[in-house]
């Protein structure tokens, strides 16, 4: 899944994403179905962008005992998603539990979600981190030590902010995946992020995905907004 673009479908019903996807007919799109769609929608959401052929990446960011997490897993896999998530302050342990519940659910001779974890959201900046979390180490220590702990119990990659990405490579070699959402344009709202990037800034650091949500979803031309992220993702010149 390297040098995906993944729209994040932050949607209250499947008819908005239905109206969303029209524009798009015969495009394969990767896109991102988080807690609000899915909450709404359920697994028929996941079921009907599969058929049209895209790829799904579910996230749901599963923090709670191992048990529960493999459970979940397993029934999750059954949905033929392409990316799961788990928040990697869950534990080794949970981590680990995710990946056999993965493994159990996924059908004989299918390939099984592959599976990231959340190191520290993009939303939370060094002071929060310090404050109300307790860890009074940098961001980058704090990231670095997540992904480390997620490597060690044997996922796929990491959910990370760009500015993280060159150091997450550096340490953990370039097959584990870095997935980034807080990409924005040089001119566009930040929102409620505070570690945002170019999707130029992003290519540059070796960063695996992308996840761009309102600045295409919420554009008068959805279609043609995502032409241009490609673009300046993929590092197209006019």
């Amino acid at each position: 899944m390297d040098n995906s673009l993944i729209i994040a479908l932050d949607f209250p019903s499947g008819q908005d994403v239905s109206n969303f996807i029209k524009p798009f007919a015969g495009q394969k799109l990767f896109v991102k179905i988080g807690m609000e769609l899915f909450y709404q929608e359920g697994p028929s959401i996941v079921y009907q962008l599969k058929e049209l052929g895209h790829r799904v990446f579910l996230d749901l960011k599963l923090h709670d005992i191992p048990n529960t997490v493999k459970s979940a897993m397993k029934g999750l896999a059954r949905l033929n998603c392409d990316l799961v998530n788990v928040h990697a302050a869950g534990g080794k342990e949970m981590m680990q539990a995710a990946l056999e519940g993965l493994e159990a659910g996924t059908a004989a001779g299918s390939k099984r979600p592959l599976c990231i974890a959340v190191t520290q959201l993009t939303s939370t900046s060094q002071e929060q981190m310090n404050k109300e979390q307790l860890i009074p180490v940098s961001l980058n220590e704090s990231v670095l030590h997540y992904a480390s702990l997620t490597k060690e119990a044997g996922l796929d990659g990491v959910v990370c902010s760009a500015w993280e990405a060159g150091m997450l490579r550096e340490n953990l070699g370039q097959a584990f995946l870095t997935v980034c959402p807080g990409i924005r344009m040089e001119n566009d709202n930040v929102q409620d992020q505070k570690r945002v990037a170019t999707p130029e800034f992003a290519r540059n650091s070796g960063v695996s995905s992308i996840v761009v949500g309102r600045s295409i979803t919420r554009s008068a031309d959805p279609l043609t907004s995502y032409q241009q992220w490609m673009e300046a993702w993929k590092g197209v010149n006019k």
